[in-house]
């Protein structure tokens, strides 16, 4: 069975872009991403494991594609705006505001958490709290360039396969179901060498809050991640038919 995206005349387009609604979609989709997802990781690890936190992290992609996927398409990650924006389908003056909100959203959504974690008598985390990380800090310890290898063909693949199943900025239909279940994949696979970011406000706020090492590592999930999100945009071009893009002097959100 076939299912087509949300297809919106220029006019709805417009009006989506000037409303604050996508933007504060955006920020509240990043906040509620980390909140559940890496506290999966920091609250539950012990009871849960990976596959639990994998499929967390899913799950709640999966909620948030139909919660907020018709108002700003849910990227909650500057990955996938990053490839959006590539791909023709919004332009710079947007994808910047989301790209803020989603900053703003994943440091919102890690201090939540961190209040949580800190009642939690025992519990560590100073350079630990579910931040990112390799060589020392990967459970399997790999090195750089392996960290980076694995998060550009992670975030490739799940950038991708969200490019591959919306025809537009918003996410309608079964779309988000292949965008959940392709962020829990990729976070089975990435949860043993790098605690798998493919997103760089996911890494961003849990390294605020636990410092040190963290910090000094987060360079890895901020600049991997966008680059396999770009080079999906640029591979989705060649092997998709590109109907709906627009040359770029006319380029609002399509």
């Amino acid at each position: 069975m076939q299912v087509k995206s949300w297809q919106a005349s220029p006019e709805q387009l417009k009006d989506l872009e000037d409303k604050p609604q996508p933007v504060a979609a955006e920020f509240l989709g990043t906040l509620l991403l980390v909140f559940f997802g890496v506290g999966a990781a920091v609250l539950a690890a012990e009871y849960i494991g990976s596959l639990g936190i994998a499929l967390t992290f899913g799950f709640v992609m999966l909620a948030l594609a139909y919660a907020i996927g018709p108002i700003s398409g849910s990227h909650v990650n500057p990955a996938v705006t990053l490839g959006m924006f590539l791909a023709g389908r919004l332009d710079l003056e947007l994808a910047v505001k989301y790209w803020v909100a989603q900053l703003v959203g994943g440091i919102a959504g890690a201090a939540l958490l961190f209040l949580v974690a800190k009642q939690v008598p025992g519990l560590q985390t100073s350079e630990t709290f579910g931040s990112n990380g390799f060589g020392d800090r990967s459970a399997v310890h790999i090195n750089t360039g392996g960290a980076f290898v694995a998060e550009l063909v992670l975030t490739f693949l799940f950038v991708y396969t969200v490019l591959a199943v919306t025809h537009k900025v918003a996410v309608v239909g079964f779309d988000g179901l292949p965008i959940g279940i392709a962020l829990a994949v990729v976070h089975l696979v990435g949860i043993p060498l790098t605690g798998t970011s493919v997103n760089p406000a996911r890494s961003l706020g849990p390294a605020v809050f636990a410092g040190g090492a963290a910090l000094v590592q987060l360079w890895m999930f901020i600049v991997a991640p966008l680059v396999g999100g770009a080079i999906a945009a640029y591979v989705h071009v060649l092997t998709h038919p590109q109907p709906n893009r627009r040359p770029k002097r006319e380029m609002r959100v399509s």
